[in-house]
């Protein structure tokens, strides 16, 4: 197979599933540690020994999760577990406090909020998209929309100025309300 044409998007698309597959597998990864009260160390060194061929996307296929944000989203999201949930929590409703949704859920929330806090590098809207992309795969409408509505309040909160500058009236107005 000839390589591909400069531009032709192939090597970025190559990318990106690389990062999707490493923050589908570190949710995998942070379930595990809460089911299971698995160590982070163990968990990493699993990584290493059976994903380093891949994770297997939407269509089956593996890809190869980018290791280094894998890691830092595992470690990222455990060391400031406190913090983040303290975020979802003011971004959830009243009758729906952050010990009632479903684990899995619980954990894609947290690594969704943090890279919205830990890595300002990865565009907002991307962030938001990844996860709730995350939720849309194990989960019903319901839970998509509580973890796009959760994540969507945090991304405009810690990142107002990503959604200032987009020119939609709606965006303007989430950046100057308190």
């Amino acid at each position: 197979m000839p390589a591909p044409r400069a531009g032709s998007g192939k090597p970025r698309q190559a990318d990106a599933a690389r990062l999707s597959a490493a923050r589908l597998a570190a949710v995998q990864a942070l379930y595990q540690m809460d089911l299971a009260g698995a160590a982070i160390e163990d968990v990493l060194a699993q990584f290493q020994r059976y994903h380093r061929d891949g994770v297997l996307d939407r269509d089956e296929a593996p890809v190869r999760p980018k290791s280094a944000l894998f890691a830092e989203i595992l470690r990222g999201t455990t060391v400031r577990r406190a913090e983040i949930e303290d975020i979802i929590r003011a971004s959830l409703s009243p009758s729906w406090p952050l010990e009632r949704i479903e684990v899995l859920l619980a954990c894609i929330l947290r690594a969704g909020v943090f890279e919205l806090l830990g890595r300002p590098a990865t565009p907002a809207r991307v962030a938001v998209s990844e996860y709730v992309d995350l939720a849309d795969a194990f989960f019903a409408a319901a839970e998509k929309g509580m973890a796009n509505a959760v994540l969507d309040r945090v991304a405009r909160r810690l990142r107002s100025g990503e959604f200032a500058e987009s020119g939609d009236p709606a965006d303007a107005r989430a950046a100057t309300a308190g």
